[in-house]
Protein backbone atom coordinates (compact mmCIF):
# COMPACT_ATOMS: atom_id res chain seq x y z
CA UNK A 1 0.00 0.00 0.00
CA UNK A 2 1.19 3.46 -0.67
CA UNK A 3 2.27 5.55 1.94
CA UNK A 4 0.46 8.80 2.05
CA UNK A 5 2.42 12.24 1.07
CA UNK A 6 4.01 14.34 3.53
CA UNK A 7 5.99 17.05 3.00
CA UNK A 8 9.77 17.01 3.10
CA UNK A 9 11.73 19.29 5.12
CA UNK A 10 12.82 22.93 4.21
CA UNK A 11 15.63 22.35 2.11
CA UNK A 12 19.01 23.71 2.75
CA UNK A 13 19.50 27.25 1.13
CA UNK A 14 23.02 27.22 1.04
CA UNK A 15 22.90 23.95 -1.60
CA UNK A 16 22.64 24.80 -5.07
CA UNK A 17 19.32 23.85 -6.91
CA UNK A 18 19.50 20.43 -8.48
CA UNK A 19 19.66 20.61 -12.29
CA UNK A 20 17.35 18.77 -14.36
CA UNK A 21 18.03 15.79 -16.23
CA UNK A 22 15.63 14.47 -18.87
CA UNK A 23 14.55 10.68 -19.44
CA UNK A 24 15.46 9.25 -22.53
CA UNK A 25 13.33 11.28 -25.69
CA UNK A 26 14.25 9.77 -29.05
CA UNK A 27 11.31 8.36 -30.63
CA UNK A 28 10.10 7.62 -34.16
CA UNK A 29 7.59 9.05 -36.60
CA UNK A 30 5.86 6.21 -35.65
CA UNK A 31 5.75 6.14 -32.16
CA UNK A 32 4.39 9.11 -31.41
CA UNK A 33 1.14 7.91 -32.14
CA UNK A 34 0.81 6.46 -28.77
CA UNK A 35 2.41 10.17 -27.46
CA UNK A 36 -0.65 11.70 -29.05
CA UNK A 37 -2.98 9.63 -27.31
CA UNK A 38 -1.19 9.97 -24.06
CA UNK A 39 -1.27 13.29 -24.38
CA UNK A 40 -4.75 12.95 -24.40
CA UNK A 41 -5.23 10.67 -21.47
CA UNK A 42 -5.75 7.42 -24.24
CA UNK A 43 -3.85 4.23 -24.47
CA UNK A 44 -3.67 3.02 -28.20
CA UNK A 45 -1.87 0.85 -30.15
CA UNK A 46 -2.19 -0.01 -33.67
CA UNK A 47 -4.67 -2.18 -35.17
CA UNK A 48 -4.70 -3.29 -38.88
CA UNK A 49 -7.72 -3.06 -41.08
CA UNK A 50 -7.02 -5.66 -42.88
CA UNK A 51 -6.49 -8.71 -40.61
CA UNK A 52 -7.67 -6.66 -37.29
CA UNK A 53 -4.02 -7.86 -35.68
CA UNK A 54 -3.30 -5.33 -32.52
CA UNK A 55 0.50 -5.01 -32.72
CA UNK A 56 3.18 -2.99 -30.05
CA UNK A 57 5.75 -1.53 -30.86
CA UNK A 58 4.75 0.84 -33.85
CA UNK A 59 5.43 -0.50 -36.87
CA UNK A 60 4.86 0.63 -40.70
CA UNK A 61 3.46 -2.39 -41.53
CA UNK A 62 1.03 -4.86 -40.23
CA UNK A 63 3.12 -7.88 -38.75
CA UNK A 64 0.86 -10.54 -40.08
CA UNK A 65 0.01 -9.22 -43.03
CA UNK A 66 1.90 -6.48 -43.80
CA UNK A 67 -0.38 -4.30 -44.54
CA UNK A 68 0.23 -0.66 -44.42
CA UNK A 69 -3.34 -0.04 -43.32
CA UNK A 70 -3.04 0.59 -39.28
CA UNK A 71 -5.48 2.62 -37.49
CA UNK A 72 -4.80 3.37 -33.78
CA UNK A 73 -7.35 2.13 -31.56
CA UNK A 74 -7.95 2.71 -27.77
CA UNK A 75 -7.18 0.03 -25.49
CA UNK A 76 -8.72 -0.59 -22.21
CA UNK A 77 -5.27 -2.14 -20.99
CA UNK A 78 -6.11 -4.91 -18.88
CA UNK A 79 -3.51 -7.70 -18.90
CA UNK A 80 -1.50 -9.98 -17.03
CA UNK A 81 1.88 -9.03 -15.47
CA UNK A 82 4.21 -12.25 -16.45
CA UNK A 83 7.43 -11.51 -15.12
CA UNK A 84 9.11 -8.43 -12.71
CA UNK A 85 12.77 -6.93 -12.29
CA UNK A 86 13.74 -3.98 -9.95
CA UNK A 87 16.56 -1.44 -11.97
CA UNK A 88 19.02 -1.03 -9.35
CA UNK A 89 21.85 0.47 -11.52
CA UNK A 90 21.65 2.88 -14.25
CA UNK A 91 24.01 4.84 -16.44
CA UNK A 92 21.55 7.00 -17.48
CA UNK A 93 21.44 9.89 -15.56
CA UNK A 94 17.59 10.36 -14.98
CA UNK A 95 16.93 6.46 -13.81
CA UNK A 96 19.96 6.96 -11.18
CA UNK A 97 18.94 9.51 -9.43
CA UNK A 98 15.65 7.61 -8.87
CA UNK A 99 16.74 4.52 -8.09
CA UNK A 100 15.44 1.46 -7.50
CA UNK A 101 12.79 1.52 -10.07
CA UNK A 102 10.78 -1.37 -11.04
CA UNK A 103 10.03 -2.99 -14.51
CA UNK A 104 7.86 -5.73 -15.87
CA UNK A 105 6.72 -7.33 -18.76
CA UNK A 106 3.20 -7.87 -19.67
CA UNK A 107 1.11 -9.74 -21.75
CA UNK A 108 -1.88 -7.40 -22.80
CA UNK A 109 -5.37 -9.24 -23.62
CA UNK A 110 -5.80 -7.48 -26.61
CA UNK A 111 -2.35 -9.53 -27.71
CA UNK A 112 0.94 -8.21 -27.94
CA UNK A 113 3.39 -8.25 -24.74
CA UNK A 114 5.01 -5.04 -23.86
CA UNK A 115 7.50 -4.04 -21.21
CA UNK A 116 6.67 -1.63 -18.99
CA UNK A 117 7.22 0.58 -15.61
CA UNK A 118 5.35 -0.82 -12.25
CA UNK A 119 3.25 0.62 -9.90
CA UNK A 120 4.52 0.40 -6.46
CA UNK A 121 1.00 -1.34 -5.62
CA UNK A 122 1.83 -3.85 -8.28
CA UNK A 123 2.19 -7.31 -6.54
CA UNK A 124 4.52 -9.99 -7.92
CA UNK A 125 4.02 -12.03 -11.01
CA UNK A 126 1.96 -13.76 -11.77
CA UNK A 127 -0.54 -11.02 -11.27
CA UNK A 128 -3.61 -9.26 -13.05
CA UNK A 129 -2.61 -5.48 -14.08
CA UNK A 130 -4.31 -2.12 -15.73
CA UNK A 131 -2.17 -1.02 -18.28
CA UNK A 132 -1.83 3.10 -19.12
CA UNK A 133 0.33 5.71 -21.02
CA UNK A 134 1.37 8.25 -18.98
CA UNK A 135 3.69 11.18 -20.30
CA UNK A 136 7.11 11.05 -19.10
CA UNK A 137 9.28 14.16 -17.97
CA UNK A 138 10.61 13.80 -21.59
CA UNK A 139 6.82 14.51 -23.39
CA UNK A 140 7.03 10.95 -24.62
CA UNK A 141 4.35 8.80 -23.62
CA UNK A 142 5.61 5.50 -21.73
CA UNK A 143 3.89 2.09 -20.45
CA UNK A 144 2.54 1.96 -16.54
CA UNK A 145 0.72 -0.80 -15.16
CA UNK A 146 -1.02 -0.51 -12.35
CA UNK A 147 -3.38 -2.59 -9.90
CA UNK A 148 -6.86 -3.56 -10.71
CA UNK A 149 -7.76 -1.99 -7.20
CA UNK A 150 -5.56 0.37 -5.97
CA UNK A 151 -5.46 2.08 -2.50
CA UNK A 152 -6.85 5.51 -1.47
CA UNK A 153 -3.67 6.74 -1.89
CA UNK A 154 -2.36 4.99 -4.82
CA UNK A 155 -1.71 8.49 -6.91
CA UNK A 156 0.86 9.23 -3.99
CA UNK A 157 3.26 6.87 -5.51
CA UNK A 158 6.56 8.71 -6.30
CA UNK A 159 6.59 6.93 -10.10
CA UNK A 160 3.05 7.85 -10.83
CA UNK A 161 3.84 11.64 -9.30
CA UNK A 162 6.68 11.66 -11.54
CA UNK A 163 4.68 10.87 -14.64
CA UNK A 164 2.09 13.56 -13.28
CA UNK A 165 1.23 16.91 -11.92
CA UNK A 166 -0.93 16.09 -9.37
CA UNK A 167 -1.46 19.78 -7.44
CA UNK A 168 -1.28 18.08 -4.01
CA UNK A 169 1.08 19.75 -1.19
CA UNK A 170 2.26 22.31 -3.97
CA UNK A 171 1.72 26.01 -4.68
CA UNK A 172 -0.24 27.27 -7.06
CA UNK A 173 -1.06 30.57 -8.78
CA UNK A 174 -4.05 31.11 -10.05
CA UNK A 175 -3.89 34.20 -13.01
CA UNK A 176 -7.55 35.88 -12.49
CA UNK A 177 -9.26 34.13 -9.20
CA UNK A 178 -12.12 36.73 -9.50
CA UNK A 179 -13.98 35.19 -12.51
CA UNK A 180 -16.31 32.80 -12.52
CA UNK A 181 -13.68 29.47 -13.70
CA UNK A 182 -10.93 31.50 -11.34
CA UNK A 183 -13.03 31.12 -8.03
CA UNK A 184 -14.10 27.32 -9.24
CA UNK A 185 -10.44 26.61 -9.77
CA UNK A 186 -9.46 27.63 -6.40
CA UNK A 187 -12.27 25.31 -4.97
CA UNK A 188 -11.05 22.54 -6.55
CA UNK A 189 -7.10 23.31 -5.84
CA UNK A 190 -7.93 23.09 -2.45
CA UNK A 191 -10.05 20.00 -2.34
CA UNK A 192 -6.82 18.16 -4.35
CA UNK A 193 -4.76 19.31 -1.20
CA UNK A 194 -3.08 22.18 -2.70
CA UNK A 195 -0.82 23.39 0.43
CA UNK A 196 -1.50 27.22 -0.76
CA UNK A 197 -3.34 28.88 -3.91
CA UNK A 198 -2.45 32.60 -4.83
CA UNK A 199 -5.05 34.12 -6.77
CA UNK A 200 -3.87 37.13 -8.71
CA UNK A 201 -6.81 40.15 -8.85
CA UNK A 202 -7.06 42.84 -10.75
CA UNK A 203 -9.17 46.04 -10.67
CA UNK A 204 -9.43 46.22 -6.47
CA UNK A 205 -12.89 47.61 -7.11
CA UNK A 206 -14.12 44.50 -8.65
CA UNK A 207 -15.78 42.43 -6.07
CA UNK A 208 -17.51 39.66 -7.53
CA UNK A 209 -19.86 37.39 -5.31
CA UNK A 210 -17.96 35.06 -3.12
CA UNK A 211 -14.86 36.34 -3.92
CA UNK A 212 -14.20 37.52 -0.57
CA UNK A 213 -15.51 34.82 1.52
CA UNK A 214 -13.05 32.56 -0.73
CA UNK A 215 -9.73 35.28 -0.16
CA UNK A 216 -10.13 35.01 3.78
CA UNK A 217 -9.31 31.10 3.38
CA UNK A 218 -5.81 30.45 5.42
CA UNK A 219 -4.92 28.47 2.13
CA UNK A 220 -5.54 31.55 -0.30
CA UNK A 221 -3.35 34.56 -0.75
CA UNK A 222 -4.50 37.58 -2.82
CA UNK A 223 -1.85 39.16 -5.17
CA UNK A 224 -2.06 42.23 -7.40
CA UNK A 225 -2.19 40.46 -10.54
CA UNK A 226 -2.92 43.00 -13.85
CA UNK A 227 -1.73 40.41 -16.59
CA UNK A 228 -2.13 43.69 -19.35
CA UNK A 229 0.30 45.27 -17.00
CA UNK A 230 3.87 44.18 -17.70
CA UNK A 231 4.94 45.69 -14.51
CA UNK A 232 2.44 44.05 -12.38
CA UNK A 233 3.23 41.02 -13.93
CA UNK A 234 6.94 41.45 -13.44
CA UNK A 235 6.53 42.73 -9.69
CA UNK A 236 4.17 39.80 -8.70
CA UNK A 237 6.66 37.44 -10.23
CA UNK A 238 9.48 39.00 -8.06
CA UNK A 239 7.42 38.08 -5.09
CA UNK A 240 6.19 35.03 -5.21
CA UNK A 241 7.68 33.10 -8.16
CA UNK A 242 10.19 31.27 -6.38
CA UNK A 243 7.63 29.26 -4.91
CA UNK A 244 5.36 28.87 -7.08
CA UNK A 245 5.23 24.70 -8.49
CA UNK A 246 1.89 25.31 -10.86
CA UNK A 247 0.53 28.21 -12.57
CA UNK A 248 -2.71 28.01 -14.17
CA UNK A 249 -4.08 30.84 -16.30
CA UNK A 250 -7.38 31.81 -16.42
CA UNK A 251 -7.54 35.25 -17.25
CA UNK A 252 -9.37 35.89 -20.34
CA UNK A 253 -11.18 38.82 -22.01
CA UNK A 254 -14.48 38.06 -24.10
CA UNK A 255 -16.53 39.68 -26.29
CA UNK A 256 -19.08 38.35 -28.28
CA UNK A 257 -18.67 40.21 -31.78
CA UNK A 258 -17.45 39.79 -35.47
CA UNK A 259 -15.47 42.30 -37.59
CA UNK A 260 -17.77 43.77 -39.88
CA UNK A 261 -20.29 45.65 -37.33
CA UNK A 262 -17.91 46.15 -35.05
CA UNK A 263 -16.32 49.32 -34.99
CA UNK A 264 -12.98 50.68 -34.22
CA UNK A 265 -9.89 48.09 -32.71
CA UNK A 266 -10.52 49.08 -29.06
CA UNK A 267 -12.08 45.78 -28.35
CA UNK A 268 -10.30 43.58 -29.99
CA UNK A 269 -6.79 45.11 -28.97
CA UNK A 270 -8.05 44.68 -25.30
CA UNK A 271 -8.80 40.85 -26.10
CA UNK A 272 -5.30 40.48 -27.95
CA UNK A 273 -3.70 42.27 -24.72
CA UNK A 274 -5.49 39.66 -22.46
CA UNK A 275 -5.76 36.53 -24.13
CA UNK A 276 -2.21 36.62 -25.94
CA UNK A 277 0.18 39.29 -24.74
CA UNK A 278 -1.11 38.17 -21.47
CA UNK A 279 -0.22 34.84 -21.43
CA UNK A 280 3.29 35.85 -23.39
CA UNK A 281 3.70 38.51 -20.15
CA UNK A 282 3.42 35.75 -17.91
CA UNK A 283 5.65 33.36 -19.54
CA UNK A 284 8.52 36.09 -19.69
CA UNK A 285 8.05 36.48 -15.96
CA UNK A 286 7.16 33.08 -14.34
CA UNK A 287 8.53 30.66 -17.18
CA UNK A 288 12.41 30.86 -16.12
CA UNK A 289 11.98 30.19 -12.61
CA UNK A 290 9.79 27.62 -13.24
CA UNK A 291 12.43 25.62 -15.25
CA UNK A 292 15.03 26.59 -13.04
CA UNK A 293 13.37 24.63 -10.41
CA UNK A 294 11.81 21.45 -11.64
CA UNK A 295 14.30 19.18 -10.19
CA UNK A 296 13.52 20.64 -6.55
CA UNK A 297 12.66 17.75 -4.67
CA UNK A 298 9.66 15.67 -4.44
CA UNK A 299 7.43 18.39 -5.01
CA UNK A 300 9.16 20.69 -7.89
CA UNK A 301 7.64 23.15 -10.04
CA UNK A 302 5.87 20.89 -12.75
CA UNK A 303 2.89 22.59 -14.48
CA UNK A 304 1.58 25.78 -16.39
CA UNK A 305 -2.10 25.68 -17.90
CA UNK A 306 -3.49 27.89 -20.30
CA UNK A 307 -7.60 28.25 -20.22
CA UNK A 308 -7.84 28.29 -24.23
CA UNK A 309 -11.51 27.70 -26.21
CA UNK A 310 -12.04 25.03 -28.44
CA UNK A 311 -12.99 27.89 -30.78
CA UNK A 312 -9.45 28.15 -31.17
CA UNK A 313 -9.33 25.21 -33.24
CA UNK A 314 -11.84 26.71 -35.73
CA UNK A 315 -13.31 30.03 -35.65
CA UNK A 316 -16.79 31.05 -34.58
CA UNK A 317 -17.89 34.00 -36.39
CA UNK A 318 -20.72 34.95 -33.29
CA UNK A 319 -17.31 35.36 -31.41
CA UNK A 320 -15.20 35.78 -34.10
CA UNK A 321 -12.31 38.53 -32.67
CA UNK A 322 -12.13 36.17 -29.44
CA UNK A 323 -11.72 33.07 -31.61
CA UNK A 324 -8.63 34.44 -33.22
CA UNK A 325 -7.36 35.62 -30.19
CA UNK A 326 -7.36 32.25 -28.14
CA UNK A 327 -5.77 30.99 -32.13
CA UNK A 328 -2.68 33.27 -31.61
CA UNK A 329 -2.77 31.90 -27.47
CA UNK A 330 -2.71 28.61 -28.48
CA UNK A 331 0.21 29.16 -31.14
CA UNK A 332 2.18 30.70 -28.32
CA UNK A 333 1.41 27.85 -26.16
CA UNK A 334 2.86 25.57 -28.55
CA UNK A 335 5.97 27.52 -28.58
CA UNK A 336 6.30 27.64 -24.63
CA UNK A 337 5.61 23.63 -24.16
CA UNK A 338 8.59 23.15 -26.77
CA UNK A 339 10.69 25.61 -24.18
CA UNK A 340 9.40 24.01 -21.60
CA UNK A 341 9.85 20.34 -22.34
CA UNK A 342 13.63 20.71 -21.96
CA UNK A 343 13.47 21.31 -18.23
CA UNK A 344 10.16 19.06 -18.10
CA UNK A 345 7.36 21.17 -16.85
CA UNK A 346 4.65 20.56 -18.66
CA UNK A 347 2.39 22.85 -20.28
CA UNK A 348 -1.51 21.73 -20.41
CA UNK A 349 -4.13 23.74 -22.85
CA UNK A 350 -7.32 23.42 -21.93
CA UNK A 351 -10.08 23.63 -25.04
CA UNK A 352 -13.83 24.15 -22.84
CA UNK A 353 -16.58 24.75 -24.64
CA UNK A 354 -19.04 27.91 -24.00
CA UNK A 355 -18.75 28.23 -20.49
CA UNK A 356 -21.76 29.44 -18.22
CA UNK A 357 -20.61 33.09 -17.09
CA UNK A 358 -22.22 36.12 -18.04
CA UNK A 359 -20.79 36.55 -21.41
CA UNK A 360 -22.43 33.38 -22.57
CA UNK A 361 -25.72 34.33 -20.85
CA UNK A 362 -28.12 34.13 -24.08
CA UNK A 363 -26.23 31.58 -25.43
CA UNK A 364 -28.44 28.13 -25.58
CA UNK A 365 -27.67 24.55 -23.20
CA UNK A 366 -25.45 22.84 -23.33
CA UNK A 367 -23.24 25.20 -22.03
CA UNK A 368 -20.18 24.22 -19.48
CA UNK A 369 -20.65 25.07 -15.77
CA UNK A 370 -17.24 26.74 -14.28
CA UNK A 371 -16.78 23.91 -12.00
CA UNK A 372 -17.05 21.60 -14.78
CA UNK A 373 -13.56 23.27 -16.03
CA UNK A 374 -11.94 23.65 -12.84
CA UNK A 375 -12.69 19.90 -12.27
CA UNK A 376 -11.49 18.64 -15.67
CA UNK A 377 -7.74 21.00 -14.89
CA UNK A 378 -7.70 19.03 -11.92
CA UNK A 379 -8.02 16.05 -13.71
CA UNK A 380 -5.55 16.91 -15.86
CA UNK A 381 -2.86 17.38 -13.57
CA UNK A 382 -3.69 14.38 -11.76
CA UNK A 383 -3.14 12.34 -14.68
CA UNK A 384 -0.43 14.31 -16.20
CA UNK A 385 -2.34 14.82 -19.58
CA UNK A 386 -1.52 17.88 -22.20
CA UNK A 387 -4.86 18.16 -23.99
CA UNK A 388 -8.00 18.71 -22.85
CA UNK A 389 -11.25 19.06 -23.76
CA UNK A 390 -14.06 19.39 -21.32
CA UNK A 391 -18.11 18.89 -22.06
CA UNK A 392 -19.93 17.79 -24.97
CA UNK A 393 -19.45 20.56 -27.39
CA UNK A 394 -15.85 20.27 -27.07
CA UNK A 395 -15.75 16.69 -27.80
CA UNK A 396 -17.85 16.93 -30.65
CA UNK A 397 -16.06 20.08 -31.82
CA UNK A 398 -12.68 17.97 -31.73
CA UNK A 399 -14.02 15.19 -33.75
CA UNK A 400 -15.69 17.15 -36.33
CA UNK A 401 -12.56 19.79 -36.98
CA UNK A 402 -10.07 16.13 -37.07
CA UNK A 403 -12.33 14.40 -39.39
CA UNK A 404 -12.61 17.54 -41.98
CA UNK A 405 -11.62 21.18 -40.42
CA UNK A 406 -13.38 22.49 -44.31
CA UNK A 407 -16.51 20.86 -43.44
CA UNK A 408 -16.70 22.46 -39.87
CA UNK A 409 -15.65 25.89 -41.11
CA UNK A 410 -18.71 25.62 -43.66
CA UNK A 411 -20.55 24.48 -40.78
CA UNK A 412 -19.99 27.47 -38.75
CA UNK A 413 -19.90 30.06 -41.38
CA UNK A 414 -23.60 28.94 -41.66
CA UNK A 415 -24.39 29.60 -38.15
CA UNK A 416 -23.96 25.78 -36.87
CA UNK A 417 -22.27 25.13 -33.08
Amino acid sequence: MTEPLQRPPRKNPILRTPQMNLPPSQRGRVALGITAGAAEGRFVLQVCAECGATQYPPREACYQCLSPELRWQAQDGQGELLAETTLSHSNDLYFRERLPWRLGMVRLDAGPSAMVHLHGEVGHAPARVRVVTRLDRSGQAVLIALPEKGSPHMHDDPMLREMACDPKLRKVLVTDGKSPVGQAMVRALIAAGAEHVWVGAAEPWKQPPGFAERSQSPQVTVVALDVRDERSVQETASLIGAKVDIVINTAEMHRSGGITHRRGVDVVREEMDVNYLGLLRLAQAFGPVLQSRAADGSLHACAWVNLLSIFALANHPPDGTFSASKAAALSLAQCLRAEMRGAGIRVVNVFPGPIDDEWNQNLPPPKLAPKAVATAIVKALQSGVEDVYPGDIAQDWLARWRDNPKVLERELAAGGM
